[in-house]
């Protein structure tokens, strides 16, 4: 492989950081799976428009191609090469009493993490054997959770249609990525392999061998914050049991995507605040900073619809499960706040 000649107008942090030097210095290193530096590039180079355009295939790529991913999670994350991530679990050390208890502006909470299994390649490098393999595993630790996480798996292999219709109403099925996850070699014999969990009371979701090997979602309606969290953790906690997670003292939870690093969380809530919606300025100012990412309510670059927007965490590495949703929460009390004061002057 030569090196990739990328257009004048490309802004991806991999345009930015792999200069012709550092690619002959890489180009001919491979991890032990097999995971070379062309594999980790090729989405960024098919996908000029990227914003990373690298991806991990292995826990391996992080440290084999080091000089390329450090700076890449540095300019990202705001996090060194000598930084160490720690990881909190406890609930308890959550402060997040339901900031909205009457249900007048939180539609909806979720919060989900990407997990992967240790010693196993990530969906870049991974072969079929492998990741059926890796399904296996994972729907026998899911088959041993009890009480409100209990519940079944649909592969999405030979899925009938009316299993199929329901999960779309519940809006609950994954496609197939994305061109930048396709390029990245993560849609490889697409569905097998894949499937989707969840409980009962559709409060608790998994999906399996989607971008990461397990996307674990704990939701619910209304903006009890706390009880979506302490769901979340007890699931995370029962599954791992089973399942080992693929994790690093430096990195924190391995995942395919480096900009997933760290808790690999996204804390979110749908909120209703179409007052602070013609208020741009100050909606910005709030979200800014509690280090929050406005989204429309279909996800990234969709728009508002009827003043509810998509709110999450920003923050991933370098901080805990809990500081991040605790980021969420108080930027969320802040906004309801500012909601109910630009309401009243009306």
């Amino acid at each position: 492989m030569n090196y990739p000649k990328f257009p004048q107008d490309c802004s991806s942090l991999l345009c930015k950081y792999l200069t012709p030097e550092l690619f002959e210095v890489l180009k001919d290193k491979k991890t032990s799976s097999g995971f070379t530096l062309e594999m980790a590039i090729k989405s960024g180079i098919e996908n000029i428009d990227s914003g990373i355009g690298v991806y991990a295939g292995d826990k391996e790529s992080y440290k084999t191609f080091f000089l390329l991913f450090d700076s890449i999670i540095e300019e990202y994350h705001g996090f060194t090469k000598d930084d160490s991530h720690k990881s909190n679990l406890n609930s308890d050390d959550l402060n997040a009493p339901n900031p909205d208890p009457k249900g007048e502006f939180i539609l909806s909470t979720r919060i989900r993490v990407g997990r992967n299994m240790d010693n196993m390649p990530l969906g870049s490098a991974i072969s079929k054997e492998q990741r059926d393999k890796v399904e296996l595993s994972i729907v026998q630790g899911l088959s041993s959770l009890e009480g409100e996480l209990e519940g079944n798996y649909y592969p999405l292999l030979g899925m009938s249609q009316e299993i199929q219709e329901e999960l779309i109403k519940d809006h609950f099925l994954f496609k197939e990525g994305d061109r930048f996850l396709d390029s990245a070699g993560l849609n490889r014999d697409w569905p097998s392999g894949r499937g989707i969990y969840h409980n009962k009371n559709k409060t608790f979701l998994v999906w399996v061998n989607e971008e990461d090997q397990l996307r674990i979602i704990s939701m619910q309606q209304g903006g009890d914050i706390k009880e979506v969290f302490t769901r979340l953790v007890n699931a995370m906690k029962s599954i791992e049991t089973k399942v080992p997670f693929s994790y690093s003292n430096h990195l924190g939870y391995i995942t395919s995507c480096p900009t997933n690093l760290g808790t690999a969380m996204r804390a979110s809530v749908h909120i209703a605040v179409p007052n602070l919606a013609k208020d741009m300025d100050t909606f910005k100012t709030i979200t800014d900073k509690h280090h929050l990412q406005i989204r429309g309510i279909h996800g990234e670059h969709s728009q508002s619809e009827g003043g509810i927007y998509d709110i999450s965490n920003r923050r991933r590495l370098g901080i805990t499960e809990v500081e991040a949703v605790q980021d969420m929460y108080d930027g969320v009390v802040e906004l309801i706040a500012a909601e109910k004061a630009l309401s009243k002057s009306l």
